[in-house]
């Protein structure tokens, strides 16, 4: 190790994190523990020249097309030096491999970090020195963006590299409307840069060793990074890199594969070929985040005094205080801390933090002393169906969900509309029903086993539409059935029931990722007297699970109304 010139800023700078002395939000310190740990690991030699010679290409060959230093001094033609934190994912990338063998530990990579860190600079660097490090495999690497116009920055900050150090006549390069590559053959090797667009319709035959995908917060459907990572399966060193940004929709592929590293990073997911580089502001348990304080500023940013200017992050901060509309954009963009769609309805934190209260097992709900009412929200042919319980037990809503979708049409539904179904089955909150349309029989059979467990279901409301068969075959079965059409203002009390719960912290819906996706997509619209009409955010999105609940809810309210007024006539005709 004695030629690893960098190997003491790695090292001072994870232990400097882990102690305590260098400011970093929880992700960063679980990522420099994970490092430190698995240089002790005997399942993993630790070699240095790989991450060396990255290092070392990186800083000796690019300089700064743009730019100004902190006190106004312009970068453009000075060295590109890389920070600690840039290093740290370089030598974590490259160093640690199989004990034994030439194979490298890490296959993936996902890297969330802030606007203005200089990302996209620094993606098109390392893949620059990738390539010429895999050059004797003939490195195919592709940078890939949801537009083409953000894998093009990288692209033409690689191009301006070689036409500085006068090298561009010794590549092919190709810069046009069809195409942007950089190619050569290097003697002992070869290499090929593309910058594409994200676009999975075309890149069906694609073939490479390294792919950085940037941007993920805005690839619209899982087949964008999919694509890419299929790509390179004929290669024992492959490395798949997402990098991003948070964004505004929290069902998205991005948000889902943020929530699974956390995972990785905090040990409830075992996954020893992924490397995981989160650095966002701390959020509470309710979700919220000191946005003001310079702390925090500093715990998002690895170039903080660098590239962010603290100051004028404070600034931005204290704008996002008194100017609500401007919140969102600066927690997504300058704290890394995803926040919801624009027009959702629903705090989803505020769901969380409920549900986290309570954990009965459905055995133990089973046996509550109460009375549950059924909600269907039945599909027209092949999309989601859903249906649930509604309880209340010392005054907490619960409730039980369950999906179908039919397996013909799973796959294209999941890949275009971004829909975790898969997911879900895995879970258990969704079952795919074999037919290329929903099985309705399923639903009545989800019923009658809840039943069976012990839950006393009084009633199950339905809208007739596209219910005939379920209809027939829940009345069959003995459960009484009431019509609930899909008008607002009958289901704007079931609505505003599961609001109030959540607000009060007495809504608890056993964990179940799907209701919480569903809750997502919710958009209101705000009616007179307090009543709301409620719809999805987006075409492409789903509510059908939070719909079911709402007619299970109504159900309840309207159920438990009535024995009430029933209740109080005749103890009123008793007196008399």
């Amino acid at each position: 190790m004695s030629d690893a010139k960098n190997l003491d800023i790695v090292l001072e700078y994870a232990r400097s994190i882990v102690e305590g002395k260098k400011v970093a939000g929880q992700e960063i310190i679980q990522a420099c523990q994970r490092f430190l740990d698995d240089l002790e690991n005997p399942e993993y030699e630790f070699r240095t020249k790989d991450p060396e010679f990255v290092i070392q290409i990186i800083e000796r060959t690019f300089v700064h097309d743009k730019g100004e230093a902190l006190d106004g001094t312009p970068l453009r033609g000075k060295p590109f030096l890389l920070e600690p934190w840039q290093k740290f994912i370089i030598y974590n990338l490259l160093g640690f491999w199989k004990a034994g063998t030439n194979e490298r530990r890490y296959k993936e990579a996902f890297i969330f970090i802030p606007r203005k860190n200089g990302k996209t600079r620094f993606v098109a660097a390392l893949a620059w020195a990738l390539a010429l490090l895999s050059r004797k495999s003939g490195a195919t690497i592709y940078i890939t963006a949801h537009a083409l116009k953000q894998s093009k920055q990288a692209f033409e900050f690689i191009l301006f590299n070689l036409k500085r150090m006068g090298e561009e006549d010794n590549f092919r390069i190709l810069n046009n409307n069809q195409e942007h590559s950089i190619s050569g053959d290097l003697g002992d090797g070869s290499i090929y840069i593309e910058a594409l667009a994200a676009n999975p319709d075309r890149q069906d035959s694609l073939n490479c060793n390294i792919a950085i995908a940037d941007e993920l917060h805005a690839y619209t459907r899982p087949k964008q990074y999919n694509i890419i990572k299929e790509a390179m399966k004929a290669y024992t060193n492959k490395l798949m890199i997402g990098i991003t940004t948070a964004g505004d929709d929290m069902t998205s592929f991005c948000y889902q594969r943020l929530q699974y590293c956390k995972k990785v990073l905090d040990g409830t997911a075992r996954d020893e070929t992924y490397f995981v580089f989160i650095s966002k502001a701390d959020e509470d348990e309710k979700g919220n985040v000191d946005y003001t304080n310079p702390v925090q500023h500093e715990k998002a940013n690895p170039n903080y005094g660098v590239t962010i200017r603290p100051e004028d992050i404070l600034n931005d901060a204290l704008q996002a205080q008194n100017d609500p509309q401007q919140r969102k954009d600066f927690l997504a963009k300058s704290l890394n801390v995803y926040t919801s769609a624009m027009n959702a309805y629903f705090d989803i934190h505020e769901f969380r933090l409920s549900d986290r209260k309570y954990n009965w097992t459905l055995e133990e709900l089973a046996k509550l002393p109460i009375n549950w009412y059924g909600g269907a929200d039945l599909a027209k042919l092949h999309d989601l169906t859903a249906a649930a319980l509604y309880g209340e037990y010392q005054d907490v809503g619960i409730i039980i969900s369950h999906a179908w979708f039919p397996v013909v049409a799973a796959t294209a539904k999941a890949e275009e509309d971004g829909i975790p179904l898969f997911g879900w089955m895995d879970d258990g909150w969704l079952t795919m029903t074999n037919s290329a349309v929903t099985n309705i029989a399923e639903v009545v059979e989800w019923f009658k086993r809840m039943k069976r467990m012990g839950f006393r279901i009084k009633q199950i409301g339905f809208d007739r539409k596209f219910s005939h068969d379920f209809f027939r075959g829940a009345k069959k079965a003995g459960f009484k059935l009431i019509d609930e059409p899909q008008y607002f203002w009958r289901k704007s009390q079931g609505f505003r029931r599961i609001e109030q719960k959540a607000k009060l912290g007495k809504l608890y819906y056993l964990h179940s990722d799907a209701f919480e996706y569903c809750v997502q997509n919710v958009h209101g619209i705000e009616k007179t007297d307090g009543l709301i009409q409620y719809e999805k955010i987006d075409e492409n999105r789903r509510i059908d699970i939070f719909d079911a609940s709402v007619f299970a809810c109504v159900r309840y309210l309207e159920d438990t109304d009535q024995a009430k007024a029933q209740s109080e006539w005749l103890k009123g005709g008793d007196s008399a």
